[in-house]
């Protein structure tokens, strides 16, 4: 990494740790009213935590537990095994459909944004299980996580929404690749994290999740 991406980097990283300190904070009057919601519309903790692949470099793949507000029934995968969501999926919960398609269920990676094993904006962490199968059958799939930390939001994220299957990610790789791309410089950085955060507002206010 040269100076310039360094500088960049480091900018992102103060970015996202004032942010994330100012959203939790000012959040924090929702926390018992969802955490009261989640407890009594099912059985189960309030917060879910999953394996994700986070930053990686052609020699090494990190690993992180991801930290969300539980939106499916407990034990959901039990007899699937890791699937990806689909329209109606029954496995979430009726407070849990309110809370992804508002997207408040992502609230607690704010979390993991602090630890820095996340940032604001990034590629999805994708879950290990398909990670494999994704590399295989998608050109340079790994290759758009080399230096960039995962995002709660990103590029491909405000642009599709979520993945339902092998095409979904395939189509969002283009978007990951232009976002890398566009860490060369604070201009190009700032235009697109910006422009990101809006549309990202606007999924959350016109409920566009799932």
């Amino acid at each position: 990494m040269n100076n310039h991406h360094r500088e960049i980097h480091i900018a992102k990283r103060i970015f996202d740790i004032l942010v994330a300190t100012c959203v939790l904070a000012l959040l924090l009057p929702l926390y018992p009213i969802m955490a009261l919601l989640i407890k009594t519309s099912s059985k189960g903790p309030v917060f879910y935590k999953q394996l994700r692949v986070g930053k990686c470099t052609p020699e090494t793949i990190t690993f992180f537990e991801i930290i969300k507000f539980r939106t499916m029934y407990q034990n959901a995968e039990e007899k699937s095994g890791a699937v990806w969501a689909v329209d109606n999926d029954p496995r979430i919960t009726p407070i849990g459909r309110l809370m992804r398609k508002t997207r408040l269920d992502e609230i607690p990676q704010l979390i993991n944004v602090l630890k820095g094993e996340m940032s604001l904006i990034g590629p999805r962490p994708e879950r290990p299980s398909f990670y494999k199968k994704l590399n295989q059958a998608i050109p340079f799939f790994v290759e758009r996580t080399y230096g960039v930390s995962p995002g709660i939001t990103g590029l491909a994220q405000v642009n599709q929404g979520y993945d339902t299957c092998i095409d979904d990610v395939r189509r969002k790789v283009g978007f990951d690749h232009s976002y890398a791309l566009a860490m060369t410089s604070f201009y190009h950085w700032i235009a697109i994290d910006f422009t990101i955060l809006v549309k990202t507002v606007t999924v959350i206010f016109n409920g566009r999740g799932r």
